[in-house]
């Protein structure tokens, strides 16, 4: 039936609206965002897709072994974990030893000390995308914090394990870093 048809059989009726390209809709939807100004959308929404299916793996692997989530994380385990992730995600987006993982999607702009790398995301598309990601340390909190945790269920010795090495290593780290600001206040001798 066409739009003149349905006119005349009931002329108050608004005629239906022409069915917009799903592509044309999608293009409206990100007008602010122009990907030629660095923003990889596209590859942004798979790596959000990717850390979906790795949670949903995670669910199928927890029901193929006959585990069960826990109600609630303990305090011991949330500050172990936390520090972990802090210090695996930081070791990730900024040591000069991690810097292969970074490289294929990376620029060195300036190396500040051994352990303080400056790199920029190059490419684009998803190289841009991970290169943003492995270069933000709170960004790769989430991610390794999601590991953590799924470890935490499948296979908790071996995470407290590998969580408490990544803790002891933080607790060094600021010890260190008291020692080097103790001798640097201490008075100097004549």
């Amino acid at each position: 039936m066409s739009n003149a048809e349905r006119h005349r059989e009931n002329p108050t009726a608004k005629a239906p609206r022409p069915k917009a390209r799903p592509g044309a809709q999608a293009k409206n939807l990100f007008t602010g965002y122009d990907e030629s100004e660095g923003q990889p959308l596209g590859a942004y929404a798979g790596l959000a897709g990717l850390f979906g299916a790795l949670f949903a793996l995670f669910l199928v692997l927890v029901r193929l072994t006959g585990r069960s989530l826990p109600e609630r994380l303990g305090a011991a385990d949330l500050a172990l974990l936390g520090v972990a992730t802090h210090k695996l995600s930081w070791i990730l987006a900024n040591s000069s030893v991690t810097s292969f993982v970074r490289a294929p999607v990376t620029r060195l702009e300036e190396a500040k000390s051994p352990t303080k790398l400056e790199e920029e995301p190059r490419g684009e598309g998803l190289q841009k995308a991970l290169g943003s990601l492995l270069t933000c340390h709170f960004c790769l909190g989430m991610w390794t914090s999601a590991l953590f945790s799924y470890g935490l269920v499948l296979v908790p010795r071996t995470t407290r394990f590998l969580a408490g090495i990544l803790s002891v290593l933080t607790l060094s780290d600021f010890t260190h870093q008291a020692y080097k600001a103790t001798i640097e206040r201490a008075p100097k001798g004549d």
